[in-house]
């Protein structure tokens, strides 16, 4: 009867054998893989084989529907140029990076769309400095016209006055 190759399969490197047995296994020193000793059932010779597991990355899901990587330092640079000669130090900003950075690897799915990072974003620089508020909405929120911004700076007029 055949033999079914099984993908975690290991292959001895001496005579292309499929059966072998562990006889050490171990952390390699910078904790990355793992390091087995191995000896194959065919030809009794031992080999070492080292396995990495792929982490899978957390992602977001911008506007148009495309993923990429999630980025902190990408945050950090939107928040450094909304805050730019403004009264905020770096601990507040590294605190929201830190905030939203956890809002992401708590996603179930390691997903999240950008529309919600962004409104968290703005509602803590809304509550930080209104002015970085304004500068990052008016890029988040790619105002068409200076009708749209009016009222976005309205609302935040009227939002200070009753809060």
């Amino acid at each position: 009867m055949a033999r079914v190759f099984r993908p975690n399969d290991m292959k001895c490197p001496y005579c292309s054998h499929l059966e072998d047995k562990v006889v050490d296994s171990r952390e390699s020193r910078e904790g990355e893989a793992i390091r087995r000793r191995r000896q194959c059932a065919g030809c009794g010779r031992r080999f070492t084989s080292y396995e990495r597991i792929d982490e899978i990355p957390y992602l977001v899901v911008k506007k148009d529907g495309s993923r990429e990587r999630f980025d902190p330092q990408k945050l950090m640079v939107g928040l450094l140029k909304a805050c730019e000669k403004r009264p905020v130090s770096m601990n507040q900003l590294e605190s929201i990076v830190n905030e939203v950075e956890s809002f992401v690897h708590d996603s179930g799915n390691r997903e999240r769309p950008t529309a919600q990072i962004g409104e968290m974003l703005m509602e803590r620089l809304r509550q930080l400095d209104k002015v970085a508020y304004v500068r990052y909405a008016s890029v988040y929120l790619d105002f068409k016209d200076i009708k749209e911004f009016m009222a976005e700076l309205r609302e935040l007029l009227r939002v200070e006055r009753t809060g």
